[in-house]
């Protein structure tokens, strides 16, 4: 099958190529620079799927363009499938495959490392020593051990961190609508409710996918609820937080640390070196005066287990399509279903909400 393979950086080549070499049904892969949307969707003429990432842009009129082209198959490469307009896919007749899990050590893993290095300020001692001031004035941080660490979605990653908080010797708290008690029992926490969750946590991550109503979970009215001088962790997904309320959280201390891996309106921004340009997006930069905001540029899912993990199970996928005219793990506009998942989407507390899912 021929696949066009947007969004492509050095390190997307050589593990899909490896992946790609190591199947049994071959495919051939072109690789694209250029982020999919609906006049990069030209470029997919003459394939049978394309291979997309988080900030490729699949909104209908991208669809039709890709339909038009012959295409097929979407075949996302993230776990995550907010940036896919599904109904549209079902009407023009896409399939579309994700993820479900590739590494959930590596993004819990990355979690652990932003509240070690917000806590203990390594970022900041890593630069003034650099500069030779070996003072430690501004760098006190706190023990962790005691500490209340608040889960927010209990899938495989958000279970991840809880695992590893809880050798930290830290109290867990979690929040899910879809419990997983055996799971979380089984790591030393426990569930509460949302309130809870807010009122009593230390340290706050969060770990649910995004959907209409999960966007902006975290909001105004949410970090009104939260401890004084709360850390807050977000490597989901951005627009689970409201950036502006944020800020706002920031500035009046309520929020006292914050580690952001994604951000609301990442896709001008990462993935890309713009070290020789202004940053044109004013909230952004808002976010960077703040000395107590850590941010990474999407790079929680960034090892090599994961990116093997992602390419093999894109490939088995695409393979899967060209086989039976179904891949693997397909998506569908009311939720996935599978016979090692669970139903997508629950109601609970009056929004619907897919955290047990997230990978």
């Amino acid at each position: 099958m021929k696949v066009a393979v947007f969004s492509t950086h050095p390190f997307d080549r050589r593990f899909f190529d490896d992946a790609n070499a190591a199947a049994t049904r071959r495919h051939i892969l072109t690789f694209l620079d250029a982020r999919l949307d609906a006049r990069s969707a030209l470029l997919a003429a003459g394939h049978q799927a394309v291979c997309v990432f988080v900030n490729d842009r699949l909104d209908s009129a991208t669809l039709e363009v890709l339909a038009e082209q012959g295409v097929r198959l979407l075949a996302l490469r993230s776990a995550g499938f907010n940036h896919v307009d599904l109904v549209a896919a079902a009407q023009l007749g896409l399939s579309v495959a994700r993820v479900p899990a590739y590494s959930p050590d590596a993004i819990a893993e990355h979690t652990v490392a932003m509240i070690l290095t917000l806590n203990r300020k390594i970022h900041k001692a890593y630069a003034r020593i650099r500069e030779g001031n070996f003072a430690l004035d501004g760098l006190l941080g706190f023990d962790l051990r005691g500490r209340t660490v608040g889960i927010a979605g209990t899938g495989k990653i958000g279970l991840n961190v809880a695992r590893i908080m809880r050798g930290f010797d830290c109290e867990v708290i979690a929040y899910d609508p879809f419990p997983d008690e055996a799971g979380l029992a089984t790591v030393g926490g426990r569930y509460v409710p949302w309130k809870q969750l807010l009122e009593q946590s230390d340290i706050l991550s969060l770990h649910c996918p995004l959907n209409a109503e999960t966007r902006h979970l975290v909001d105004a009215a949410a970090i009104a609820q939260m401890k004084e001088n709360v850390m807050l962790i977000n490597t989901s997904r951005g627009a689970v937080v409201d950036t502006r309320a944020l800020i706002n959280g920031l500035k009046n201390g309520r929020i006292g640390y914050v580690g952001l891996d994604v951000y609301e309106e990442e896709e001008g921004l990462f993935f890309a070196d713009l070290s020789d340009q202004p940053i044109q997006d004013d909230v952004f930069a808002r976010l960077l005066t703040f000395p107590n905001v850590l941010i990474t540029g999407h790079q929680g899912f960034f090892t090599q287990e994961a990116l093997t993990a992602i390419a093999e199970t894109t490939i088995a996928n695409i393979s899967a399509f060209e086989e039976n005219g179904k891949p693997l793990y397909p998506v569908r506009p009311a939720g996935i279903k599978g016979p090692e998942y669970r139903e997508c989407i629950y109601v609970v507390a009056g929004w619907p909400i897919a955290f047990s899912v997230t990978a």
